[in-house]
């Protein structure tokens, strides 16, 4: 049997785990002021993962339609960020 360290048993154990999108909305929630600023961070109402979607939900107008020009670089940011492919779209509500 081969020897893992914890983060690969963890990596491995996510894979097929449903609460695996939790946790990643968690992270993108903890390096969210850091990846799209503070301002955008104060008025982000809510991150979600389902699938490769990051779902972001904010009640101000203008920042919803900032976001929306705004996706494919925020898919970039956050994948750069988590160091691994795990947003492929950005929808924004």
């Amino acid at each position: 049997m081969g020897q893992f360290s914890l983060a690969e048993a963890m990596q491995e154990f996510l894979k097929g785990s449903r609460i695996k999108g939790g946790i990643q909305a968690l992270q993108i929630e903890d390096l969210w002021e850091d990846i799209m600023g503070k301002t955008i961070a104060n008025y982000t109402d809510k991150l979600q993962i389902i699938g490769d979607k990051l779902i972001i939900t904010t009640s101000v107008a203008a920042l919803k339609n900032e976001l929306i020009y705004q996706r494919e670089k925020i898919k970039q940011r956050v994948n750069e960020a988590l160091k691994q492919k795990v947003v492929n779209e950005v929808i924004v509500q």
